[in-house]
């Protein structure tokens, strides 16, 4: 189943131009995302490991607790999927999909993200060897399959059917990756012009989307890794500091980097309560939070407040429009 160096500073500044407003100001860091970013596609094909009984097996499920058959329905498991060779396979999977939504930003189009182009190179590499990876995994499961499917065997009991088990595992798993276009076929212009025309003006929308999706995904992770620290930092009942883990911290420092490396600029405040918060972590250890109240309490009251801030800034987007692509 399937699943650049910056120019030199200028010798002197030009004159300062009327602000622009808020409707051209977004039209712009769309189309900044627009000409710095490609569509990439994520696709896992993974053994499926559950099977629906038959009518037969669902009729005598039912009967058991004396239920009409079409109100019960009933599947079975085919595999330990928390044996060891299992999960080995199955961490890979998280990885690369944790890979392919940490380098990217949200899009309106379903099953796409908006990869930076120049981060392309890195990704296509990390997911080759991930690929390579699950591969390693694969083989040492097929070792093991004998085994599971004996498991299978006790613990489905008359559940049990040696049809549902592929002989080979190594067509079952892979991940598959492609960057499909998301602007209009060149090609239309010449034959359709007007529907050419439709389309830009679709892609432009769906652009202006994703920026407001990106908004709200860093807006939203933000507001839990803040709000998880703080309420670690803050103290139990009797006053003894609460126990937290070092990931707390590099959780929220990951964020500060990948933010910075995939922000358009789009959103003033959020980029100022992230700049405050990297400032107020920085150079701060997490045994030091651990071991030191003052700062523990300082650091806790300045994180409440960013994550009340980022509450008031959540509450008051307005409802998203996603864009999909119409038949």
């Amino acid at each position: 189943m399937s699943l650049a160096l910056a120019d030199p500073p200028a010798a002197s500044a030009p004159p300062a131009e009327p602000a622009p407003s808020a409707d051209a100001g977004r039209d712009d860091f769309a189309a900044r995302l627009r000409a710095e970013t490609a569509g990439v596609r994520l696709s896992i094909s993974w053994l499926g490991v559950r099977r629906t009984l038959s009518r037969a097996q669902q009729t005598e499920a039912a009967d058991t607790f004396r239920a009409a058959r079409e109100y019960v329905a009933a599947n079975k498991k085919l595999l330990d999927t928390g044996h060891p060779a299992f999960q080995a396979a199955t961490r890979v999977r998280h990885r690369a999909v944790a890979l392919w939504k940490g380098m990217s930003l949200p899009f309106p189009e379903p099953g796409i993200r908006l990869i930076k182009q120049a981060d392309v190179a890195e990704l296509d590499r990390r997911l080759a060897g991930l690929a390579t990876e699950l591969s390693g995994a694969v083989e040492l499961l097929q070792e093991r399959y004998d085994e599971l499917r004996d498991l299978a065997r006790v613990r489905l009991g008359r559940l049990y059917d040696p049809r549902d088990y592929p002989p080979e595992l190594a067509d079952e798993f892979a991940l598959r990756w492609e960057y499909p276009p998301v602007e209009p076929p060149a090609y239309l212009r010449r034959l359709h012009p007007e529907l050419y025309q439709r389309e830009c003006r679709r892609v432009a929308a769906q652009f202006d989307a994703a920026v407001r999706l990106a908004e709200e995904a860093f807006l939203t992770e933000f507001r839990e890794l803040i709000a998880h620290l703080a309420e670690r930092l803050s103290g139990r009942a009797d006053g003894t500091p609460k126990v937290f883990r070092d990931s707390a911290v590099e959780n929220l420092r990951a964020f500060f980097a990948r933010f910075r490396r995939l922000d358009v600029g789009s959103h003033a405040e959020l980029d100022r309560l992230v700049a405050d918060a990297q400032s107020l972590l920085a150079g701060v250890a997490p045994e030091a939070l651990r071991t030191d109240a003052p700062l523990r309490g300082e650091i806790r009251r300045e994180l409440t407040r960013v994550a009340e801030t980022l509450d008031g800034l959540l509450v008051e987007r307005p409802r998203r429009h996603v864009l999909r692509r119409t038949p």
